[in-house]
């Protein structure tokens, strides 16, 4: 069996089934041949410095500095900047799903660019996602419906489902760099 989109009727089946989790569930979010997902009230601005990161020996600790984050109902976001930002809602993959993760076109005509984000069989959490923003401020309130993650069915499920690092994650999360 060649990956499938799922479309709304599935969609609806999966998560009526409980196969597929998305809580708090809105029907609305459920859309053509995706999931609309909000906008949750926590934000990293990527603020970055001169000190180089070095992915493979520093500690979670040595990147004090690189993030200012902060939570707010209401946020203006600075003009051509970097955010992490997380999903309101949290999501359960089935290992027989996986996800492609999108902006909501209104965004994407904006002006705001995300890097390509997969959600892998088996994941569990809040997405944390980085964003590009506009060359002008945006407000933005959490709650709004911000990306769009379209669910493929896999040729057969992951035999060796997600159980990484971000497994569970609630709000941004920032990279996880080894101990």
């Amino acid at each position: 069996m060649s990956p499938v989109i799922l479309s709304d009727s599935e969609l609806r089946a999966y998560i009526l089934g409980g196969r597929l989790g998305v809580e708090p569930l809105d029907p609305e979010l459920v859309r053509e041949n995706g999931v609309d997902l909000r906008i949750g009230g926590q934000y990293c601005l990527i603020s970055g410095g001169a000190r180089v990161v070095d992915v493979n020996v520093d500690s979670p600790a040595q990147l004090d500095g690189v993030y200012r984050c902060g939570e707010a109902e209401e946020l203006v976001l600075a003009p051509s900047a970097r955010y992490l930002l997380h999903t309101l809602e949290y999501i359960r993959v089935p290992p027989e799903l996986m996800g492609f993760v999108e902006l909501r076109s209104t965004f994407a005509r904006l002006g705001f660019l995300m890097p390509p984000t997969i959600v892998d069989g088996g994941f569990e959490g809040q997405l944390t996602i980085e964003v590009a923003t506009p060359p002008f401020p945006v407000k933005l309130r959490a709650g709004t419906r911000f990306l769009h993650v379209v669910f493929a069915r896999l040729s057969s499920p992951a035999v060796r489902p997600y159980r990484g690092r971000y497994q569970g994650q609630r709000g941004v999360t920032l990279p996880k760099l080894p101990p």
